[in-house]
């Protein structure tokens, strides 16, 4: 079983206190992100016209970064937006097709992200090299003539997703598809400091919601799940920012898929219906049980609002615990940057929860 989770350390000041003021700072990350994009020399981009499609190759942060594209420009994209975490790109990408290479602002950047940018070169692709000052993507750009953005560093760790972010999506808008204008940036960025301010570590746990989802999800396996891009790419933010910040299991699914499988695990042995063994005490600390995590958007199908209510009623009815975090109404860029801005607070609260420092670092195994 694991430890029991400490509510205390969460109003505690002097707890997380860097990995907390890093994820106070996503409000000035977009906006100098935004600003070094749009004054980077992307001419090259813009005189090539649209793509054919556009891939984004990235790890960790970066890698999510190319979610949060897909999902601002929506299913409406006129070309298909490529999200590559494998160790060579697609056969069918080519000398049509825009391939962004990223890397985020701190952390290693791994050996395959490297060899699919240099493929992408000799497969003689459209490219561009986000990551900050010096890093070994820029300098296989220089070597191909093509551009690059220099991300500003903003803050500390954790790593962060608004630089990589902001750029690829200024890097959209170049090649022609409708990518969000400078307010839809500004109101992001606004979202962002009202999270700091409603989050953050001085708000006290009964009026925090960051603080309360960290001690529902505590001590349970958490099933995350979406219906729409923007959500769906908030659930694999949440899974992926669990583990390298709070070194946390979480599972990710998305609707309806949610119905025709994963919700099953709710009638299994970590469903709210009894111990997962016959060794386990149900009494002295209990079961570790799954949590089920919605994350709901005004702009859901009314078919997908409804296969959530229904996962939500059937998790309900066998004890299993419910987490809803809902998106704002408003654009794509701010909804989903108030989603990962309460997810950036609930991991972190979630590692203090049980005694860790969030890491400045994430793991890269060699």
């Amino acid at each position: 079983m694991p430890a029991e989770p400490d509510e205390l350390r969460l109003d505690d000041p002097r707890a997380g206190a860097e990995a907390l003021r890093a994820t106070a700072s996503a409000a000035a990350r977009l906006r100098a992100a935004r600003g070094a994009a749009a004054e980077a020399p992307l001419d090259a981009l813009s005189s090539e016209g649209r793509p054919r499609s556009l891939v984004v190759v990235g790890a960790g942060a970066a890698g999510l970064a190319g979610d949060v594209l897909a999902a601002v420009l929506g299913p409406g994209c006129p070309v298909p937006v490529v999200t590559v975490r494998d160790y060579r790109l697609p056969g069918w990408v080519g000398g049509h097709d825009l391939v962004v290479a990223a890397a985020s602002t701190i952390g290693q950047i791994p050996a395959w992200v490297r060899e699919c940018a240099a493929e992408a070169v000799r497969r003689g692709c459209r490219f561009l090299a986000v990551g900050p000052r010096d890093n070994p993507l820029a300098a296989v750009a220089e070597q191909a003539r093509a551009p690059a953005v220099t991300l500003p560093q903003v803050g500390g760790p954790p790593d962060a997703v608004w630089e990589p972010a902001a750029a690829l999506l200024t890097a959209a808008e170049r090649v022609g598809l409708t990518a969000p204008p400078d307010a839809a940036y500004e109101a992001a960025a606004v979202r962002l400091e009202q999270a700091a301010a409603d989050y953050g570590p001085t708000v006290e746990t009964w009026a925090n919601e960051a603080k309360t989802a960290a001690l529902d999800i505590a001590g349970s396996v958490p099933l995350v799940c979406g219906a729409t891009p923007a959500t769906t790419a908030a659930a694999g933010y949440l899974a992926s920012r669990s583990a390298s910040v709070a070194g946390y299991p979480a599972l990710c699914s998305r609707a309806p898929g949610l119905l025709d499988g994963p919700i099953a695990v709710v009638d299994g042995p970590f469903g709210g219906t009894g111990p997962r063994s016959i060794f386990d005490d149900p009494v002295e600390g209990g079961p570790v049980s799954v949590r089920l995590v919605l994350l709901r958007d005004p702009e859901e199908e009314p078919a997908a609002a409804r296969d959530l209510d229904a996962a939500a009623d059937a998790a309900r009815e066998r004890g299993v615990g419910v987490t809803e975090f809902s998106a704002s109404e408003a654009g794509a860029l701010e909804r989903i940057a108030g989603l990962i801005a309460l997810i950036d607070y609930v991991t972190v609260y979630v590692a203090l929860a049980y005694g860790d420092e969030p890491p400045t670092h994430t793991l890269v195994v060699r």
